[in-house]
């Protein structure tokens, strides 16, 4: 899944609703690699959809990870220790980087190539 934008208080129930059915559609013990490459903001909601999310991979047997986020949303990660929890990994999706996700991964970000456009009102 590709994650562009902002996320906030306003965008995070689009984010939990869409993230929640790529982990449902997945096959159980799947990765599920959220790119945060195009995301330009993230505050504590978005981190508590993204932990609930974690939550409810795990519980499946799967994993979430995070690719490429950016330097704001990787200090907030730090900052609150969040960067121990997730995974937290280096490559965008949308690259084709070398370092390229597993075949199931990369076969559930296909399904959801578009990206996800996350926007607050203004």
């Amino acid at each position: 899944m590709i994650a562009t934008g902002e996320i906030d208080l306003y965008t995070a129930p689009r984010l939990q609703s869409e993230l929640a059915a790529v982990i449902a559609s997945a096959a159980p013990a799947a990765r599920v690699i959220v790119d945060m490459s195009g995301v330009d903001f993230c505050d504590s909601t978005g981190m508590n959809v993204l932990l609930s999310c974690l939550r409810q991979a795990r519980e499946r047997g799967g994993e979430l990870e995070l690719a490429a986020p950016r330097p704001a949303v990787r200090k907030i990660l730090s900052v609150t220790g969040l960067d121990a929890v997730f995974t937290v990994a280096d490559f965008e999706l949308s690259s084709g980087a070398a370092a390229a996700p597993s075949r199931h991964a990369l076969g559930c970000a296909q399904r959801h190539r578009a990206p996800l456009e996350l926007a607050s009102p203004a």
